[in-house]
C-alpha cells in the first residue's frame, strides 16, 4: 500500500548551510567533514574531484583550495527552517525527514494547484523567492520513489513507481535512511547483496518477504518494502494550528478547591466550545495556575483516550479539580501554603482532527479501562504527580539503568537516549523482572568453593550451585547452564565508579522447575539482579 508523496530536496544541504553560516562565497569549493572523513561535498568541490568518504588530506590533495567546514546538525536544522516555512505556504502539511529533505502528501495539494507538475513548480518558485535556495521536487507512489524522483526533478506517473524503482541499484535506498545507524546498516546490506549477486531493486523484490526477513532481519524488510514502492507509513500531516487556550483572573483569589472549581468549570466550557468549533480534539491538556506570591504551578495531562467522546466538559473539569486539590489541599488542608490562586489557564495542546486519532491495538477503551484511568488521575490529583509512575526505556548498560520512571500520563523525556552505543550493555532479550533490591547469593563450583572472576574475566571454577547468602533463607539450586561473564565498568576514574560483571544462569529448583536468572558480581560477592521468563 502506497500513497502519492511529494519530496522537496535541496541538494548538498549540509554544505549550503555551512557555507551560509560561514559566509563562504558561492564560487569556492566547500565540503563538510566530521572527525573521520568528508560527509558532504558541494558542487564546485565535486567537480574538482572531492568525494564523500575521503580523508582530509586526500580531499585537500584533490582540491588544494578546498574550504573544509565542521559538521553541525543543529546549524543545518536552524538554517533549513525558512525553507520549510516557504514550502508550508504552498502545502498545509509537511514532515521534515532531515535537514534538506521534506516529505508531504501529494494528492490534496496537487488537486488545489491543478496538477502535480504545477504543485512542483509552485514549491520551487516559493522557496527561491523566500530563501534564495534552489530546490528540486519529486512526486511518486511511496517515499522512496518520491525522494529519488526529487533527485532527478521529475514526476513519476501514478501506478508506475514500482517499474521506476525496478532497475534502480540497491544502494539508492540509502537516500531515505534518516539516521547514521540506518545508513551503516544499509551500506553493509548492499555490500552483502552485491556479493550474493543481488544488484537491482528487481532482484531483491523478487524474493519472498518472509525469506528476506529470516535472512537479513528488520533492515532487509525495511529495504524490501521501500524498493517495492510501499510506504512504511505515509508522511505526517501537520496542520499549523496554534494551541487553544482559555484563561481567567481570579479576583478575589481562590483559597478553596470548591471556589476555584467554579472558575475551572467556566474555562472547561469555553475550551470545549472552541475545540468543537474547530472540529478538533487534543492529546494533552496543560493546567497552569499562579498563586498570590507569584509561584507558578504547571501540570500536563494526557487526554487521548477517546477524542471528543471522552474529552467532555465534565472530564475537563474533573481533571482540573483533581489537580487543584493537589495544589490547594496539600496534606488534606483546604488552603494553599503559597496563598490563593489568582490566575488559572487551560491549554489544549497537540490539536488533531476529530476521528484521526489511531485506535488501540486491541480496540477502544472499555468501561473498566476508563474507570481505572480516572482512578489513577484522581490519585495523582490528591497525592501528587509522582504518586503513580509508569516505565520508560532509556539508554544504559545494566537492567536498572535502562528503566526510567515518569509520572503516569506525562510526556516526560527520558534522561538518556537509547540510540548511542552503550559498550558493555547486556545482550537482548532484556530481563522480564528486575528485583527492587539486589538479593545476595553464593555461586559455588564443583567442590562447593566460591566462584570468583579475575580481571581477565576468567572464572575460578564452573558454576555448579546457587545458594542463599549466609543468614538469608532459601534453598540450594543446581546450575544447569550459564553464559558470560560480561564486564561493566562505569566511571572507573572515580572513587564511586562501578566495576562489576554480569552472568546469566539457568538453575533447577528443588520443585523440578527451571528458572533463568541474571547475576552480578562486585568485590567478590554475587547478587541476583533480575529474572527471565
Amino acid at each position: 500500500m502506497s500513497t502519492r508523496t511529494t519530496a522537496v530536496w535541496v541538494p548538498d544541504w549540509p554544505v549550503v548551510a555551512a557555507a551560509t553560516a560561514a559566509d563562504v562565497p558561492a564560487h569556492l569549493p566547500v565540503a563538510v567533514q566530521d572527525a573521520h572523513a568528508v560527509v558532504a561535498v558541494g558542487a564546485v568541490a565535486r567537480r574538482a574531484g572531492v568525494r564523500r568518504g575521503m580523508r582530509r588530506r586526500q580531499a585537500q590533495e584533490a582540491c588544494p583550495g578546498l574550504v573544509l567546514l565542521p559538521v553541525d546538525e543543529l546549524r543545518d536544522a536552524r538554517f533549513f527552517e525558512p525553507v520549510a516555512v516557504a514550502v508550508e505556504r504552498v502545502v498545509a502539511g509537511l514532515e521534515v525527514a532531515r535537514p534538506g529533505l521534506l516529505l508531504m502528501p501529494a494528492s490534496g495539494a496537487a488537486q488545489f494547484h491543478g496538477s502535480e507538475e504545477a504543485l512542483a513548480a509552485e514549491i520551487v518558485t516559493q522557496v527561491a523567492d523566500a530563501t534564495g535556495h534552489e530546490c528540486q521536487v519529486g512526486v511518486g507512489d511511496g517515499i522512496l520513489a518520491a525522494v529519488l524522483a526529487a533527485r532527478e526533478n521529475r514526476v513519476v506517473p501514478a501506478g508506475e513507481s514500482r517499474t521506476y524503482l525496478a532497475s534502480r541499484p540497491l544502494g539508492d535506498v540509502v537516500h531515505v535512511a534518516m539516521s547514521r545507524d540506518r545508513v551503516t546498516q544499509v551500506r553493509d546490506l548492499v555490500d552483502l547483496w552485491d556479493r550474493l549477486g543481488l544488484r537491482s531493486a528487481k532482484d531483491l523484490t523478487a524474493l519472498d518477504l518472509g525469506d528476506v526477513a529470516s535472512r537479513f532481519g528488520e533492515p532487509g524488510v525495511w529495504a524490501h518494502r521501500l524498493l517495492a514502492g510501499e510506504d512504511l507509513r505515509p508522511p505526517a500531516r501537520r496542520r499549523p494550528e496554534d494551541d487553544v487556550e482559555a484563561a481567567c483572573e481570579l479576583d478575589p483569589p481562590a483559597y478553596r478547591v470548591d471556589s476555584a472549581a467554579f472558575a475551572a468549570r467556566r474555562l472547561a466550557e469555553q475550551l470545549y466550545a472552541e475545540l468543537v468549533d474547530r472540529s478538533a480534539s487534543c492529546t494533552r491538556l496543560r493546567i497552569s495556575a499562579r498563586t498570590e506570591d507569584g509561584r507558578e504551578h504547571v501540570r500536563t495531562w494526557r487526554t487521548d483516550a477517546a477524542a471528543l467522546g471522552g474529552l467532555t466538559v465534565g472530564r475537563l473539569t474533573d481533571r482540573v479539580r483533581w489537580q487543584l486539590e493537589g495544589w490547594l489541599a496539600e496534606g488534606g488542608r483546604s488552603e494553599s501554603a503559597d496563598g490563593g490562586l489568582v490566575r488559572l489557564v487551560l491549554t489544549a495542546e497537540d490539536l488533531v482532527d476529530v476521528g484521526t486519532q489511531q485506535g488501540g491495538l486491541w480496540g477502544g477503551a472499555e468501561g473498566a479501562h476508563l474507570r481505572a484511568a480516572r482512578a489513577l488521575e484522581r490519585v495523582q490529583g490528591l497525592l501528587g504527580a509522582r504518586s503513580v509512575l509508569s516505565v520508560r526505556l532509556q539508554g544504559g548498560r545494566g537492567p536498572r539503568d535502562q528503566v526510567h520512571l515518569v509520572p503516569w500520563g506525562e510526556e516526560d523525556p527520558v534522561r538518556r537516549d537509547t540510540t548511542p552505543p552503550w559498550p558493555g550493555r547486556l545482550p537482548d532479550p532484556p530481563p522480564s523482572e528486575v528485583l527492587p533490591e539486589k538479593a545476595p547469593v553464593r555461586l559455588l563450583g564443583p567442590a562447593q568453593e566460591p566462584v570468583l572472576v579475575d580481571r581477565r574475566l576468567a572464572m575460578s571454577a564452573a558454576p555448579t550451585l546457587l545458594a542463599p547468602a549466609p543468614g538469608e533463607g532459601g534453598a540450594v539450586s543446581a546450575v544447569r547452564a550459564w553464559a558470560g561473564p560480561w564486564p561493566l565498568a562505569q566511571r572507573w576514574w572515580r572513587e564511586d565508579g562501578e566495576r562489576s560483571v554480569y552472568l546469566q544462569v539457568l538453575v533447577e529448583e528443588p520443585a523440578g522447575t527451571s528458572r533463568a536468572l541474571l547475576l552480578s558480581s562486585a568485590r567478590g560477592s554475587w547478587y541476583v539482579e533480575a529474572s527471565y521468563d
